[in-house]
């Protein structure tokens, strides 16, 4: 079974994104005055086969996070898994 998974990281709240800031200054500087906030962040797509269970899958992806698609100690990450047909 072929499994989607989706990781979505970003910086925790209480560190600076001095690269979320450029972009909002940009952007205000376009016009868009109207930006409150704005993170920067990464976004992750794989496709994990050959595992029968979500857990499985939850468990690998977790591992994936914590030793080398995040820094756990300055981002946060979450993550959706969805079955492929």
């Amino acid at each position: 079974m072929d499994w989607l998974v989706k990781v979505t990281i970003q910086l925790k709240e209480s560190i600076l994104d001095p690269q979320g800031q450029a972009v909002k200054s940009g952007l205000e500087a376009l016009g868009y005055k109207n930006i409150a906030d704005l993170q920067v962040g990464k976004y992750i797509e794989l496709t994990v086969s050959d595992e029968d269970k979500e857990q499985e899958v939850s468990t690998q992806v977790e591992e994936m996070c914590q030793r080398l698609l995040a820094n756990p100690v300055i981002e946060d990450y979450n993550y959706e898994i969805e079955e492929l047909a």
